[in-house]
């Protein structure tokens, strides 16, 4: 459906000392299934390499953070958790989600592969296990702590080459009437708004509600009810269960009919993504050109997986975009993978006052117009790359489309 070249792993960032030495790059080529509708990507990069050391941390977003609170909080009130309970988490990161429910007095238990973050999770009182759920993994955690009444599988769903694999452990995890919460980002918007930036060598699976459907139906799971979210540029929350318990909700059906209008169920539906990716890379490109014509300096804000899908696709370098900047401490005094531009604490913005500040984790829009609000005190700019090159003035926070 759309061809983005070949570009190294989008968390591999360099250290100086790596920047002399050769660097992988791995054909990125979203295709999607005849039969089952399954957008995915070749699994050319295992987990492993992925996730063993991972430089994301979770908390490092405040609305991310407030997500999952929000979450928790819904959740122990609609589903009855108790003292009595048990909730597991799969790939809990740094504990920014289980906190809640540790904090609820829920039994808890995080599966998490990184070993930085795990550590982490633990540091604040998460019972997390280092490793990559399986299904003798469910195996044994049903074996010592019982089964799950919850089962969170926020962000991950699209990370696992063996799906079928992974589905059937997610049943093994979870009470036969019990819940499992899987929340993906949309292939709706990613087709609809041109997300192509969401494509990168972790994400195996980008789902669409019906082809969700048919991946659960493997392990004898069912979508109960779905929602929609805004997170990570326009989400689905599903909420499945066992068959024999799930009862679906009249939104699954309004959300599969939503899909089929929008021709998402049919392969013929998604080849408009490769247009809308064409068009944004050009867009970006004049835009910089333009910016660097003028002497005026243009930097970034954030080095997330889906920036240096960007900035591979369009060919951006420190010629257009000077360093950008992070406030995750790991990333500070590397480069991005491929581009090798500098990454920088936040705080580089206000010393330099640049002209432009090019965000790269457009889908956070409203929590970082909000925190770079002072840069218009010099007339600085903010540039959001998707869906269309947005300029925002935040002394007045007025939007402009290119």
């Amino acid at each position: 459906m759309v061809d983005l070249g070949a570009t190294p792993p989008c968390e591999k960032f360099l250290s100086v000392a790596e920047l002399d030495l050769p660097e992988p790059a791995y054909p990125l080529h979203l295709r999607v299934c005849e039969e089952c509708l399954l957008l995915q990507i070749p699994a050319l990069i295992t987990p492993e390499e992925t996730f063993t050391e991972y430089a994301y941390f979770s908390s490092y977003s405040d609305s991310w953070v407030r997500h999952a609170k929000t979450f928790v909080e819904d959740a122990v009130l609609q589903l009855g958790l108790t003292g009595d309970s048990f909730v597991v988490e799969v790939a809990s990161n740094d504990g920014y989600l289980l906190r809640n429910v540790v904090a609820a007095g829920v039994p808890c238990l995080g599966i998490e592969p990184s070993v930085n973050v795990g550590a982490a999770a633990r540091e604040a009182g998460v019972p997390t296990l280092t490793a990559f759920l399986d299904e003798g993994l469910a195996e044994k955690v049903r074996t010592e702590h019982g089964p799950a009444d919850l089962v969170v599988a926020n962000n991950v769903y699209a990370h696992i080459p063996d799906l079928r694999g992974f589905t059937h452990a997610l049943r093994g995890l979870v009470a036969d009437d019990g819940w499992i919460s899987i929340e993906v980002h949309h292939a709706l918007n990613l087709v609809r708004y041109g997300q192509f930036d969401t494509i990168y060598h972790e994400h195996f699976q980008y789902y669409t509600l019906l082809a969700a459907q048919r991946a659960l139906a493997v392990a004898g799971l069912a979508v109960a009810d779905v929602e929609l979210l805004p997170t990570h540029g326009g989400s689905l929350r599903i909420w499945a269960r066992p068959e024999a318990v799930a009862e679906p909700t009249e939104r699954v059906a309004e959300l599969l009919a939503l899909e089929a209008e929008a021709g998402l169920h049919t392969v013929e539906g998604y080849a408009v993504l490769r247009t809308k990716a064409e068009e944004v890379r050009h867009d970006l490109l004049r835009f910089l050109l333009d910016e660097r014509a003028a002497g005026r300096t243009v930097v970034g804000y954030g080095a997330p997986g889906k920036g240096n899908t960007l900035l591979n696709w369009c060919g951006i370098r420190p010629d257009l975009l000077a360093y950008t900047v992070d406030r995750n401490p790991y990333k500070h005094g590397k480069f991005t993978p491929g581009t090798r531009i500098p990454i920088h604490s936040p705080e580089r913005i206000d010393e330099d006052e640049p002209d432009v500040v090019v965000v790269l984790p457009w889908n956070l829009e409203t929590e970082l117009t909000a925190q770079l609000r002072h840069i218009g005190a010099w007339g600085g700019r903010l540039v959001f790359p998707l869906p269309t090159v947005r300029v925002v003035d935040p002394a007045n926070t007025e939007v402009g489309t290119r």
